[in-house]
Order: structure tokens, then C-alpha cells, then sequence
């Protein structure tokens, strides 16, 4: 079968005839060639493998390319990468691979295409596209991967038992696969994953994390998520989700499994968002509720403090996984800690105060805490999906119609610190707190308009209240 379509652009050319400049044969191999099958849109990433020296074919192709571009060399890897025209291509001999139990990384021997592909994860992986004059656009496809391509199977090209314990990352990228592409994991390699689920703890966490994001940006997470669980993995990567597995019942009183649960909010806000933080937001908002459930007699079962135990949670999960402790961890965090402020709303009147509130707390994020919040009405009664959905409508109308009247996102004091030290000739003091306080507190509640006159008058009538004389200046 031949892809010569596949290789319209320039490049392809240019590396064949240096390739053959050096004698070489080269190849296009991997997950250009299946996204092409697949018409997954037109990769940026291009990975050849040449048969002797893929950095030696890398600078020649830099020579032969008008742009003349840099090669970067990687020498510990024996791999060689150029930029052109948008594109990234990774060049690398032939090589075949063997592992000690301790690492992933494997020692590396030159091989044949053979030996090559024999290494790759996959058989949707291990397709190669000739470079060659004689074969240009060939298909060499030694595991029948076309055939896993149409019956939608993720597949290893060797025993999945050796493929898995070899490299542990590649469980992580089967479960990807499979959420991305819709996929099935073939039963063997599902087995395979689960006997191995231990060796993932010699995976760094950065390079878990790398999929978990690629999981979480896929169009229904709880696929993998599901995926992850059932292989026991979840339980080496977030064991906090796995907390909040199952239905406990006394007196006749359940809650419901808060884990199933999470997985159909996720599903739920993967489809009004493309923010990967948010989506880390909606799988992490009830990871409170597992140190938090307590039954109680008159009530049934609680979680009180859920949303404050989660964001402080949230803190240690993103510490222990190498993950960014900047502003993306105090976005998850509100939003974890915030989660149920606007339930709360919607399940009572909307009072305007309420929600001057709301979007104070919440500053810029007030929108996506909304869409979280709705994400989070998983119920299947038909009437109260509707009701519950309805009162979001509402709070979101209340929302635009308060910020508009009283500015009160990313709120600033219309009365300065300075301007009251000034007033009452004051040092530093807990006065100014005093009363910066009171002046908020009047705004939020609606008491006094957002406003420079009115905020002052009422520094003048707090400032008397607490025995502080207007400073003549002389």
C-alpha cells in the first residue's frame, strides 16, 4: 500500500535526497504516519528513523534545506532535531533496545527497521512510510496495524507483558491512546497493564503528569479515568480519587459514590471548556469528601468543610506530582474552595448582596466557577436538572447585572489607606483596617453605592465611631 500523499511537502523530498546523498535508507515512522490514516489533521511533529546515523542524515538535510536551519544534537540519546517551515523533525538511527528492571531507559544498540519497530509501543505506532527513490511512500506495516487501526484496538507489537514491565510509561500512553482516539485497550494488554501497575512507581512524575494532562484534554476523560482504576494505576497516581470509590449506608442512608460522580462532571466540563486547570478543578472538587464524611443521626450523612479540606489537598497533590505550584495551583485551588458557593445561591433567593459577594471572592474567575458549578448537577431527574439549570441562568443574569452597577470584580477600596491616614493625620494602624473593612462590608451588602462621596462620608462617620478627629491642615 502506498501513502505518497502523505509526504506532499518539500521536506519529505529534501530528506529523501539526502538520505540517499549519504547512502542511507530513511523512513517516516510513527504517529505521523497514523494520524494521517486516521485524518487526524496535519501533524507538526515528524519522527524519520534512518538505517546508520540519524544525526549525520539530520545535518545533511540542514544543508540541503534553503533556510539552512540549526540542528540540535542530543548526543546521550543519539537523536538529532531541526525546525522548518512550522515543522519539527526528529531524526534517529535504527536502533533495538534492552532493559534493566530499575529504569525505563533503555540500552541502546544500532539495529535494523526491523529492530525499530519491533521497539515501538504500539502497532498503530510502528507504521513506517519509505523515503526511499525507488519505494517513496510505501507502507511497511509488520503487526497489522491498519487492521487495529479499523477495528479501533490499541495493541503492542510484541508480548505486552515484556512491552509494559520494560517501559511503564507505555500503560500510561495506552490508556491516553485509547481516551484520545475512542479506542479499546485488546484484553492481553489490559491484563498486562494491571500485572504491571507497580512499575509505574519508577515513571517520574512529570512524565505521568504529561498524560494525565493529555487524558484530561480529551474529549470524554472518564475514559481513561475508568481505564486507570481498572488497572489499578489510579491508585499509585491519585490515590485521592480512589478515596472516594463507594456507597456507605447505616440506618438505611447512603450518599452517592462520589468517584462516578466526579468522572461525570469532568465529562461534563470537558464539553463547555478547553482550560485544562479547569478541567483539573472539576476532577479534584470533591477530593475533600473522603476526610470529611461523617453520619449523623438527625441529618444522614455529611461533609462539612469538603470544599476547605480540597483546596488545602489540592496544594499537597500538585506538590508530590512535580506539577506547577504557581498561579495554576491557586486557580484549582479557588475553584475547589469555592465549588459550592454558587449551588448555594442557586438553591435560594438571589439576592443581590449574595452575589456582589460571589464575584468579589472570586475576582476573574467568576465565569469559570460558573461553569464548573453547572457541570457539577449530575442529577438524572429530568425536573431538577431543568429547576437547578434554570437558577444557574438566573445567577449568571444577577451576575452581569450587579458587576455592571457596582464594579465590584477585582475590588478596590474607592477610599485609599493613604487618604484616611491623611484624614485623621494616622501611622500605620488596625484603624485604616477598621475601617477599609466597614467600607467594603457597606458596598458588598449594598448600603452605599461603589463610589469615592459616599465611601468617604462613611470613613468620616466610622473615623468618629472610633474617636479619630479630622485633621485641619493649617
Amino acid at each position: 500500500m502506498n501513502y505518497k500523499q502523505a509526504l506532499k511537502h518539500p521536506v519529505f523530498k529534501i530528506i529523501s535526497q539526502s538520505a540517499k546523498e549519504l547512502q542511507l535508507d530513511s523512513y517516516v515512522i510513527g504517529g505521523f504516519v497514523r494520524d494521517f490514516i486516521l485524518k487526524r489533521g496535519t501533524a507538526k511533529d515528524i519522527d524519520v528513523v534512518a538505517i546508520g546515523s540519524g544525526i549525520e542524515l539530520a545535518k545533511q538535510v540542514a544543508k540541503n534545506l534553503p533556510t539552512k536551519p540549526k540542528v540540535q544534537v542530543f548526543k546521550t540519546y543519539g537523536t538529532a532535531m531541526l525546525r522548518y517551515d512550522d515543522i519539527e523533525i526528529e531524526f534517529v538511527g535504527a536502533r533495538k533496545e534492552s532493559y534493566n528492571e530499575d529504569s525505563r531507559n533503555p540500552i541502546v544498540e544500532n539495529g535494523t527497521l526491523v529492530d525499530d519497530q519491533n521497539r515501538r509501543d504500539f502497532t498503530i505506532n510502528a507504521f513506517a512510510l519509505s523515503l526511499s527513490d525507488t519505494n517513496f511512500g510505501d507502507l511497511l506495516d509488520p503487526f497489522n496495524g491498519l487492521q487495529d487501526l479499523e477495528n479501533k484496538i490499541i495493541r503492542t507489537p510484541l508480548n505486552p507483558d515484556i512491552t509494559y514491565s520494560d517501559d511503564p510509561l507505555r500503560m500510561m500512553r495506552a490508556i491516553r491512546f485509547a481516551t484520545q482516539l475512542n479506542f479499546k485497550i485488546e484484553k492481553e494488554s489490559l491484563n498486562a497493564i494491571t500485572k504491571n501497575n507497580h512499575r509505574i512507581e519508577i515513571i517520574t512524575n512529570e512524565r505521568i503528569v504529561v498524560e494525565l494532562n493529555k487524558i484530561l484534554e480529551s474529549k470524554t476523560p472518564s475514559v481513561g479515568f475508568l481505564l486507570l482504576e481498572q488497572t489499578g494505576l489510579l491508585h499509585y497516581i491519585l490515590p485521592e480519587l480512589i478515596a472516594l470509590k463507594g456507597i456507605d449506608e447505616v440506618e438505611g442512608q447512603k450518599h452517592k459514590d462520589n468517584f462516578y460522580h466526579t468522572l461525570e462532571v469532568v465529562d461534563n466540563i470537558a464539553k463547555h471548556t478547553d482550560n485544562v486547570w479547569l478541567r483539573w478543578a472539576a476532577l479534584l472538587h470533591d477530593i475533600g469528601k473522603a476526610p470529611t464524611k461523617k453520619f449523623s443521626k438527625k441529618v444522614g450523612w455529611t461533609f462539612h468543610g469538603h470544599e476547605f479540606e480540597g483546596s488545602k489537598m489540592v496544594y499537597q497533590l500538585f506538590k508530590r506530582l512535580k506539577m506547577p505550584l504557581n498561579d495554576k495551583m491557586k486557580f484549582v485551588q479557588k475553584m475547589v474552595y469555592m465549588s459550592s458557593r454558587p449551588i448555594v445561591l442557586a438553591n435560594e433567593e438571589v439576592t443581590d448582596s449574595a452575589v456582589r459577594r460571589l464575584v468579589f471572592d472570586a475576582g476573574d474567575y467568576v465565569d469559570d466557577l460558573m461553569t464548573l458549578c453547572e457541570a457539577d448537577i449530575t442529577t438524572k431527574n429530568p425536573k431538577k436538572f431543568k429547576k437547578y439549570h434554570s437558577n444557574f441562568q438566573l445567577v449568571r443574569q444577577k451576575i452581569v447585572e450587579v458587576e455592571e452597577r457596582d464594579h465590584v470584580r477585582n475590588f478596590q477600596p474607592p477610599v485609599s489607606g493613604e487618604e484616611i491616614m491623611e484624614t485623621f493625620n494616622l501611622n500605620p494602624s488596625k484603624e485604616i483596617g477598621i475601617i477599609k473593612e466597614k467600607i467594603k462590608e457597606a458596598i458588598l451588602e449594598g448600603d452605599i453605592p461603589n463610589e469615592h462621596d459616599a465611601a468617604f462620608q462613611l470613613m468620616l462617620k466610622e473615623g468618629k465611631r472610633l474617636g479619630l478627629k479630622v485633621y485641619e491642615k493649617r
